[in-house]
């Protein structure tokens, strides 16, 4: 599996880190600020600069195959998720 690596200054990584804190306390993903806002565009710019599979024509399928296994690694669960009783 290909691997990449992102960069992130002290200020981001700080920004983002109190960000998925609080996805994982209240179960909701809200952009609060601007500089969360401004340190996931900088997380996604590098995304755009990194990956090729966004523009293979099989790109729906590579992203669905891996949705599956990241979920996999989490046991298809996560903070929000929705389950039936």
């Amino acid at each position: 599996m290909k691997k990449y690596s992102l960069e992130v200054s002290e200020d981001e990584a700080l920004v983002l880190f109190e960000f998925f804190s609080r996805f994982d306390d209240t179960d909701e993903m809200n952009i609060e600020n601007a500089a969360e806002y401004a340190a996931l565009a900088r997380l996604s710019a590098q995304l755009d600069k990194t990956t090729a599979a966004a523009f293979d024509p099989a790109y729906k399928s590579l992203l669905q195959d891996a949705q599956r296994r990241l979920a996999e690694r989490v046991g298809n669960t996560w903070p929000g998720a929705k389950t039936c009783d």
